[in-house]
């Protein structure tokens, strides 16, 4: 299993494909402990692609994002509830209006502790009955997470008329809306 080392010791990464990658920055920069989340490009076989081989659909990368968390401030176990609210489980073909391999969901877990949480986290929403079809987000192993573009990082910030209207305009919100809350 491969696993980048974040610059502090007790600090730990998470990786999380949850369709664009705009929109999954700011649900986990909002709470203590967080320390970064990068939006980027994991699970393909192109080195250091960039957003333009990414979108063709032909690297096999998603685009992803990579927290930096301190778990005495925010457990493994939280990131996963984050990450499942903001997602749409049971689609395979994409997230929303973003369609293709590379929009779709994944958990990219670091160590074997990640992919026991995982997997009990998938289990425990396959069994919860809000969903009436059944759960396709995989769990893999982290591979090599590539860093997006500068101009992708920290979008929400950057552009936020832009992405509040993205965010309503694709779906995303309404479903979290009816699902989630």
């Amino acid at each position: 299993m491969a696993s980048q080392q974040s610059q502090a010791p007790h600090l730990q990464l998470a990786t999380f494909a949850g369709g664009c990658f705009w929109c999954m920055v700011k649900p986990f920069d909002q709470w203590d402990g967080v320390h970064a989340v990068i939006s980027g490009y994991t699970g393909g076989h192109v080195d250091n692609p960039s957003y333009e081989q990414v979108k063709t659909q032909t690297s096999g990368h998603l685009e992803a994002v990579q927290i930096t968390y301190d778990p005495s401030l925010i457990s493994y176990k939280q990131m996963l509830e984050l990450f499942w609210a903001q997602i749409d489980p049971t689609d395979d073909g994409g997230q929303f209006q973003d369609r293709g391999e590379s929009y779709t969901t994944a958990i990219f877990v670091h160590n074997e502790e990640q992919r026991e949480l995982a997997e009990a986290s998938r289990e425990a929403l396959m069994h919860s009955g809000r969903f009436d079809k059944p759960i396709v987000t995989p769990i893999r192993d982290a591979m090599v997470f590539y860093p997006a573009e500068d101009y992708h990082q920290d979008y929400y910030r950057k552009e936020p008329e832009h992405y509040k209207q993205d965010r309503a305009v694709s779906g995303r919100d309404a479903f979290i809306e009816q699902h989630w809350k």
